[in-house]
């Protein structure tokens, strides 16, 4: 249950602000409330939702304090990762990573955007699967779940999400060159871009709606 609210979350079905009700959800999957309300206590420990006392469980808000924190732990930590991780990289590895992004440029170019969070996750935790650090690697995992649904806002008003893509084939081939210092230079870029694409987007919107954008 929580990985398919999760879902609806993360592709906009459950907008930023609206209440999820643990009596309809409860209908909806025909369970008692108990389940729901472990569902919405793991989305709270997501960063996705906040339970309020007297208002249920809210899905929260794109705050850009909260999202430049996320970034910027992305690029202190994803660089330090593919460093150690890429001279360990295999054949069998390299072949899944163009597999990957083969398909997330379909799926970009089809605008299924319900996929390009599962393929860029699964791109950057192949990329780091060798660093030996399963701490920090845990970490980035839970990193990049919770940036999931930013990143696809970006992707999708960017205007440009072939940057994304080009970024990580450069990313890749870097790699396979044995550039290991160019690949995390490059790394470490393309999550800044992400970030700053998204915060201009989040002020644009304040500004637009007569808000701040804090």
């Amino acid at each position: 249950m929580a990985g398919e609210l999760r879902q609806r979350i993360v592709d906009g079905q459950f907008p930023a602000g609206f209440q999820l009700r643990q009596d309809a959800l409860a209908a909806e999957f025909g369970v008692s409330r108990i389940p729901v309300r472990e569902a919405l206590m793991q989305l709270e420990a997501d960063g996705l939702v906040k339970i309020h006392p007297h208002r249920g469980a809210i899905v929260v808000a794109l705050s850009p304090a909260e999202i430049l924190e996320l970034f910027e732990l992305r690029a202190l930590l994803e660089p330090r990762l593919l460093r150690t991780s890429a001279p360990h990289l295999t054949p069998a590895d390299y072949e899944r990573l163009r597999d990957i992004l083969h398909e997330y440029s379909v799926e970009l170019r089809a605008k299924r955007a319900s996929r390009w969070g599962e393929l860029n996750c699964a791109f950057h935790m192949l990329l780091y699967s060798h660093a030996g650090q399963p701490r920090a690697l845990a970490i980035v995992a839970n990193l990049l779940q919770e940036c999931d649904r930013h990143t696809r806002i970006q992707l999708s008003f960017s205007g440009n999400p072939e940057r994304a893509e080009a970024e990580h084939a450069g990313i890749l081939r870097r790699c396979a060159d044995g550039d290991i210092d160019g690949a995390c230079a490059l790394l470490e870029e393309h999550i800044g871009s992400v970030s700053r694409s998204l915060l201009d987007r989040l002020v644009t919107d304040a500004a637009a709606d007569g808000r701040p954008a804090a």
